[in-house]
Order: C-alpha cells, then sequence, then structure tokens
C-alpha cells in the first residue's frame, strides 16, 4: 500500500506556513496596488475629467472583482476543506465547477458594459466630460471582463492546494504587462495613436487576461491533486449551492463596497469634482494597506479550511494569531505614512497646475480617513476568519454595519454639518464600530465551534 503523503497545511508549523502561503500573494497583491495607483496617475495626467471618470466607474469595477473574488472565496473554503477530509474526486468537481461560475459571470458584465455603463455613469454625476470618459472606460473594462474572472478563479484553485507562488506570478505578470501598456496605449508611444482613456482601460485586460492564460498553464501542469478533465462533466447544483453558502455572503460584503462608494461619490459630487477625485485617490492608495492583508488572507482561509475539515483547534488558532498580527503591522505602519506623507502622496495624481485644490482638500482628507488603519487589520482578517469557517453571513453583517449603516448616513450628516471636511471622519467612526462587532463575533466562532473541535467527532 502506498502511503499518502500530508497536504503541508496540516504538518507544518503555523508561522512558517502562513508566511509560505501568503508572502507570494502579497507581493503580487502589491503589485496589483501598485498598478492601480500607476493606472490612475497616468490618467490623471491625462485629464482631471477622465481620473473623475475612473473614480466614479470604480463602483461597478469593484462589483466584478466582488462577484469574481467571492466566489473564488466559496470555491476555495469548500475545496480546501474536501481535500483536509480526504476528497480529492469532490475538490476536482468543485474546482470544474467553479470555472463555469467564472464564465457565467463574465457573461453578465458583457450584458452590463453594453447595455448601462453609461446610465451608470450618467447617474453619479453632471458633467458631460466626465460621463463621456466613465462610461468609455467602463464599457470596455465590463465587455472583456473574461480575463479577471477566469484569472482570480484560477489562481484560487492554486491558493487552495498551497501553490500560492505560482499566483504571485500570475498577478505580478498582469500588473507589470499593465503599467508597461499604460502609458504607451494613453499617450501613444512607439508609433501607436493615443487613445486615452480607453488606453487604459486596454491595458487593464490585456494584462487580466495574461495571467488567466498563465493560471490555465499552472493549473493544468502543477496542480495535480485535481483533475481538469471535462469529459462527461455536467453542472452539479448542490456543489454550486454550497460555493456560494459561502460566496454569496463574500460576493455582497464586497458589493456593498459598491453600493458605499457609490453613495459617496453622490454626496461628494455635490461639493465639487475634486472631492470625488480625492475620494477616488483616497481608494487608490488605501490599496496599498488593504492589498497585502488580503494576500495574509487568501494564504489563512485555505489552512483554517483544511485544518477545520481535519478538527486541528491548536492551528486553527495559531493561524489567527499570527494572521492579526502580521495584519495589523501593515496597516499601522500604513497609516503612519499617510501621517506624515500626505502632500506627496497628493501630488502624484496631480495634473500640471491644479496641485493647489487638490492638496488643500486632500491633505486633511488622506491624515483623518487613515485613522481608521489602526483596527481595519483585525477587521479584515476576523472577517475571512468568519468565512473560512463556514460562517460568511457573519462578515456579512459586519460589512452591512460599518458601511451602510454608520458611513454612509454619518457621511451624509456630516456633509450638512460641517461641510466636505468633516465627512472624512465618518471613516474611522465607522471602524470604530466594525472592530467591536468583529470581536464580539470572532468570540462567539470560537465557542460555538472551534472550541468544540477538542471533542470526538459524532458518529452518523
Amino acid at each position: 500500500m502506498v502511503e499518502t503523503k500530508e497536504n503541508k497545511m496540516g504538518t507544518m508549523s503555523e508561522g512558517k506556513l502562513l508566511l509560505s502561503m501568503s508572502l507570494p500573494i502579497m507581493i503580487s497583491m502589491i503589485i496589483q496596488a501598485l498598478y492601480n495607483i500607476v493606472d490612475s496617475i497616468f490618467v490623471a495626467k491625462f485629464s482631471q475629467d477622465a481620473l473623475t471618470g475612473v473614480t466614479v466607474a470604480f463602483p461597478m469595477q469593484n462589483l466584478m472583482i466582488a462577484v469574481g473574488s467571492g466566489t473564488g472565496v466559496g470555491i476555495s473554503a469548500f475545496l480546501s476543506k474536501s481535500l483536509g477530509e480526504g476528497k480529492r474526486e469532490l475538490a476536482s468537481k468543485v474546482a470544474k465547477n467553479g470555472l463555469l461560475l467564472a464564465g457565467l459571470s463574465w457573461t453578465l458584465f458583457l450584458i452590463i458594459g453594453i447595455f448601462f455603463a453609461r446610465p451608470f455613469i450618467a447617474s453619479q454625476t453632471s458633467s458631460e466630460a466626465v460621463v463621456e470618459y466613465g462610461a468609455e472606460y467602463l464599457s470596455l473594462c465590463s465587455v472583456l471582463s473574461f480575463g479577471v474572472f477566469f484569472q482570480i478563479t484560477l489562481e484560487r484553485l492554486l491558493q487552495s492546494t498551497g501553490k500560492t507562488f505560482f499566483t504571485m506570478i500570475t498577478q505580478a505578470t498582469g500588473a507589470i504587462i499593465n503599467i508597461i501598456l499604460d502609458p504607451i496605449f494613453i499617450f501613444g508611444y512607439f508609433g501607436l495613436p493615443a487613445i486615452g482613456i480607453s488606453g487604459a482601460a486596454i491595458a487593464t485586460v490585456f494584462g487580466q487576461t495574461i495571467a488567466a492564460v498563465l493560471g490555465i498553464i499552472f493549473n493544468l501542469k502543477l496542480n495535480k491533486e485535481l483533475d481538469f478533465s471535462f469529459k462527461g462533466f455536467k453542472p452539479d447544483i448542490d456543489i454550486i449551492k454550497r460555493i456560494y453558502v459561502v460566496g454569496l455572503p463574500s460576493i455582497v460584503m464586497m458589493a456593498i463596497s459598491s453600493v458605499m462608494t457609490f453613495a459617496m461619490n453622490k454626496i461628494l459630487d455635490g461639493f465639487s469634482t475634486v472631492a470625488t477625485n480625492v475620494f477616488g485617490i483616497y481608494f487608490k492608495l488605501q490599496s496599498f494597506a488593504v492589498m497585502p492583508v488580503v494576500g495574509i488572507n487568501n494564504g489563512m482561509v485555505p489552512i483554517i479550511s483544511y485544518n477545520y475539515g481535519a478538527r486541528r483547534k491548536d492551528r486553527i488558532m495559531k493561524t489567527i494569531k499570527y494572521s492579526v498580527i502580521f495584519a495589523l503591522s501593515i496597516t499601522i505602519g500604513c497609516m503612519l505614512i499617510f501621517q506624515f506623507f500626505p502632500e506627496q502622496l497628493i501630488k502624484m495624481f496631480a495634473a500640471e497646475g491644479e496641485a493647489e485644490a487638490l492638496l488643500e482638500m486632500g491633505v486633511p482628507a488622506l491624515r483623518i480617513i487613515s485613522l481608521n488603519f489602526i483596527f481595519a487589520g483585525f477587521c479584515i482578517v476576523s472577517g475571512s476568519v468568519f468565512q473560512a469557517m463556514g460562517n460568511g453571513v457573519l462578515s456579512l453583517i459586519v460589512s452591512v454595519a460599518r458601511q451602510l449603516v454608520v458611513l454612509v448616513p454619518a457621511a451624509y450628516i456630516l456633509s450638512k454639518i460641517g461641510g466636505v471636511n468633516a465627512v472624512w471622519w465618518s471613516f474611522p467612526l465607522a471602524e470604530c464600530m466594525s472592530v467591536l462587532c468583529s470581536a464580539v463575533f470572532l468570540v462567539l466562532i470560537y465557542k460555538k465551534t472551534i472550541k468544540k473541535l477538542d471533542e470526538p467527532e459524532k458518529s452518523l
């Protein structure tokens, strides 16, 4: 009889395992954040109205990421748990149904891009120039979004089996291609025509498509735990339902960010396009704090899911502890950068002759909003713990409470009481509520689920 070697997620020391799983993803996430920022910097140099157009397109782009990433969370948690239980055939079925869902997600946003891009942009701004730029950018990103959906899904399959190094390669490659192509397409270098904001969109989707192609290659060549043969494949409704038990709350949770951003754009448009641009600049910059923590989470979720399936409480708790420590180190470090260097950050996005207005509003905004980073690392990790343990609805509750119950109403009220500078205080205020809810739910998860893993498993 051939002895089966256990996956490293059940044997390697927790801190070393988390770093080995997370570091490649964190590096790729940092590069991802960098290309999002570079994208906006080039667009800003082209036109401030174009930057505003990208900003008001962001809620729909974020919704695309929400659908792809949320579905990926469900796939990853289900697949890793199946492998932890030794059910490799089931894990392969999860992977194939996940790829089907990626194709269906793209079809949905193809339709949105064709018919609803312009009305969506027009609903957030009264500037015709911004509408033109935003609709042009969003239409291309939506219609050609097949790359982003397959990239996310294929990377999740690699992460679920511990091959996070290869997700770093796919994400980094896509991001670097985007960074290189942005100025070439936007401003027209090497004999190519200058196509402005359309160039930024084309560079983005081209990078995503190349990353997806690499994801296919790596999965077929290296992911031997999974069978990718589609011969005789049929969609499994039960598997799809189980993917969305975890994935749907994650989708809704991330989609709430789109609703929040949409609402904030509406509130800030009542003051000026400069206010909208400051908000957009913050959202690009805060990805340097959030994306690396998401990288930690992407490494953490399969570890927790695997050890949950294997009923190993001690490994779950140590993984959570290390994740929180690493996440807080990142977010607090970023908060200090926002506090001490806001002028330098804002100037990167200012077109010639337009820096003064952005600095006047943007410097205090960055200092105020970044106070929420003190708690953000803990809250982000806690949300992913809930998802990994099959309680994604708790993440949803925290997200709804933070963004829709507290942040948006507070921003609206503060805008009426104290003007645009008061609006920024709604972010740290909402984060205070979020950390309280997250702590309470984490204790609840421990008492009701994790603590009981020490008890003998009941036979049916």
